[in-house]
């Protein structure tokens, strides 16, 4: 039977979400894997949505990004989110690929996430996180 991984995609960065949403796309085509995508306002909402569509699926990829701004927000969001993830794969005992990132400004968000202005051309996007938890949802899968 063909695996199903949901893609879930906070929008509060779209340019940003875009570039991971397209990387870790590539990633599970390349690997025959059939995949689907919602999308939250932002990364608080992703543990919500997987929770949601626990039975459904047998893996998910959670994509975002969290950009420090002058009060803690930043900290209490990231780590209430990550918590979040971890339980859900550790009780549903499925793979989630942690692929938000949390940087100290926009610049290094793109760098982590791959050139918004070349996310249509998958030969030229950078290797970023949504590889990485596209791939890492493939690694357990396959276990």
């Amino acid at each position: 039977m063909k695996k199903k991984v949901l893609i879930v995609c906070a929008d509060y960065y779209w340019h940003t979400t875009l570039s991971l949403k397209v990387d870790a796309e590539n990633i599970l085509d390349k690997a025959n894997i059939k995949h689907h995508s919602m999308h939250v306002p932002g990364i608080f909402e992703i543990p919500v949505v997987i929770s949601k569509n626990i039975k459904k699926y047998d893996g998910f990829i959670a994509l975002g990004c969290v950009i420090k701004g002058e009060t803690p927000h930043f900290d209490f969001i990231s780590k209430t989110t990550f918590e979040a993830i971890m339980n859900l794969s550790i009780q549903s005992k499925k793979p989630i690929g942690n692929g938000i990132i949390t940087a100290l400004n926009n610049s290094q968000a793109i760098q982590r996430s791959g050139d918004p202005e070349l996310v249509l051309d998958k030969k030229k996007l950078k290797k970023g996180k949504g590889r990485e938890a596209a791939k890492a949802v493939i690694a357990v899968l396959s276990k």
